[in-house]
């Protein structure tokens, strides 16, 4: 196996075992707390997981994590005030759906994210305006 397909092959081993940890922590009715104290952890180690990624722009922590991970196709529009980040496409959100998970989007990405965003700018605002879980896209606002 090619180093670019072995790669592709362990994107898709990874985000199967987060859709699952998520149907999992919902069977076991614990998803609500998991996601409550994962995003805490996540605002407060922010800052620590962009460096380790090389990310030193809020708008490349979307970038940056769709080419490691190659989970969802995030675009990014620059506004005056900050930018828009789109994604039409999430290989985590289609393979919860799969498997009748609940949505994993805040516990693995968008909160990740927001850590991310609001270490590398505190006075950042970052709203989710609508993720794939339930509409034709992903759109999250960041401004300064």
């Amino acid at each position: 196996m090619d180093n670019d397909k072995h790669v592709q092959l362990l994107q898709k081993v990874y985000a199967s075992v987060l859709a699952d940890a998520v149907l999992q922590f919902s069977k076991e009715g614990v998803l609500e707390e998991v996601a409550r104290r994962k995003r805490q952890e996540q605002l407060e180690t922010g800052p620590i997981k962009a460096a380790q990624f090389g990310i030193s722009t809020p708008a490349e922590v979307f970038t940056t994590l769709s080419k490691i991970f190659h989970c969802a196709n995030w675009k990014i529009t620059v506004q005056e005030t900050g930018f828009t980040a789109e994604a039409t496409g999430c290989m985590l959100c289609a393979l919860a759906k799969k498997m009748a998970a609940s949505s994993p989007c805040h516990l693995y990405c968008l909160d990740p994210m927001e850590g991310m965003v609001k270490g590398l700018e505190p006075t950042a605002e970052f709203e989710v305006k609508e993720t794939l879980w339930t509409e034709p896209q992903c759109t999250v606002e960041v401004n300064y």
